[in-house]
């Protein structure tokens, strides 16, 4: 595996947001979630889809904050656009468990 520089690491922006709503993606492939997550004023909401169907229901992600990548381009998920990549970390199973913070963080804080 090749070393990253820290101005690469730099580049990727990682910030802590607050899931605002969601809701299963009925057009998805793979199950996934649907989110809206609250980066803060200097932000705003932005959208992402999530194959985190294994562990999480849209109704108990209200309220909780996630650590997405912030500046990766948009993509398209069949009809959906995705705005960020939240991260988790893959399990044995193939299932992913959410990147959270263990106490509250201020919306839009970035990864130090």
């Amino acid at each position: 595996m090749d070393n990253l520089s820290w101005d690469e690491f730099e580049r990727v922006d990682l910030r802590v947001g607050t899931i605002v709503a969601a809701e299963i993606f009925k057009e998805a492939i793979k199950p996934a979630i649907k989110m809206q997550i609250d980066f803060g004023e200097e932000i705003g909401i932005k959208k992402s889809s999530a194959q985190i169907t294994d562990h999480y229901d849209p109704q108990t992600l209200i309220g909780i904050q996630v650590t997405a990548v912030v500046n990766f381009p948009n993509k398209q998920i069949g009809p959906f656009m995705s705005e960020c990549l939240v991260t988790g970390f893959t399990q044995p199973d193939g299932s992913i468990i959410l990147a959270i913070p263990d106490q509250k963080a201020v919306n839009g804080s970035r990864l130090a």
